[in-house]
């Protein structure tokens, strides 16, 4: 992680309480966090997982709670805003509750002023789902990954081998999960395009990016189940997409550098 206190840190689709949480990555994350104010974009505990079947919940967990307390604790300003998975907490939005606010949605204004929309991204499934029986296949599926996903990093420790996603390759190696993430990606900024916004930055489809795309930034910051990242603004309004190790994965600079750098080759 790059040196000092982050202007701002978004991270989402922890999924705590699931057996795919990867909570002890999480907690050694947090532990060595430093930020002003931090976004929990959606998911984060996992409602709907602990209704429908066993909660998984040890001591990685209850690092991952204390972490945020310690943080919080720090005058570290918290902003929780709700997914599909932890959706009950959406009763809440638009209340100041003693150690995070709920928003439905928020937009946050870098460092050098460009308006970007938080939120998680389960408002975009009208247009991005196909819904029927092979949609529901795709989830079964997804959930026999995510095991395999566990067992071969857990062999990978072992050996002392860093972590590697065996979900994310395969989903990159599907033109259907592709084809699926550019219409997610492409609703979403034509929603801020409407909106009058410079970017959005969300999680819900578990895949990390930090890109700009037709004049406009589109940020995601990833998840807790397979790519395990988080997004960060520095001081000066920079993004940059970290892993759990806080290994800059991708960034994006501040607007005054973007514009001179895309002056440059023009006036060569």
């Amino acid at each position: 992680m790059t040196a000092g206190r982050q202007r701002a840190v978004f991270l989402s689709d922890v999924h705590l309480g699931s057996r795919h949480c990867h909570a002890e990555e999480l907690a050694a994350f947090l532990s060595n966090l430093a930020c002003e104010r931090l976004y929990l974009v959606g998911d984060i505990v996992d409602l709907w997982w602990m209704a429908q079947r066993r909660a998984v919940w040890g001591v990685a967990q209850h690092r991952v709670v204390e972490a945020l307390h310690a943080l919080r604790r720090a005058g570290t300003e918290i902003v929780y805003i709700p997914g599909n998975h932890d959706r009950p907490i959406r009763r809440f939005c638009g209340l100041a509750l003693p150690a995070m606010r709920v928003r439905r949605r928020m937009v946050h204004v870098t460092a050098d002023g460009r308006r970007l929309l938080v939120v998680h991204g389960d408002d975009y499934d009208a247009v991005t789902h196909f819904g029927g029986v092979q949609e529901r296949f795709g989830d079964w599926l997804y959930y026999r990954i995510l095991t395999g996903n566990q067992w071969l990093n857990r062999a990978r420790r072992r050996f002392g081998l860093r972590y590697w996603s065996l979900s994310e390759f395969l989903k990159r190696q599907s033109g259907a999960a592709e084809r699926y993430i550019d219409r997610f990606m492409q609703a979403a900024l034509d929603d801020v395009r409407r909106r009058g916004l410079d970017g959005v930055i969300c999680g819900h489809i578990h895949r990390p990016a930090l890109v700009r795309h037709e004049g406009l930034i589109y940020a995601n910051d990833g998840d807790w189940v397979e790519s395990l990242t988080a997004l960060a603004e520095d001081r000066d309004g920079t993004l940059r997409l970290l892993s759990h190790a806080g290994e800059v994965l991708s960034e994006l600079p501040p607007r005054l550098q973007l514009v001179m750098e895309e002056a440059l080759p023009k006036a060569a």
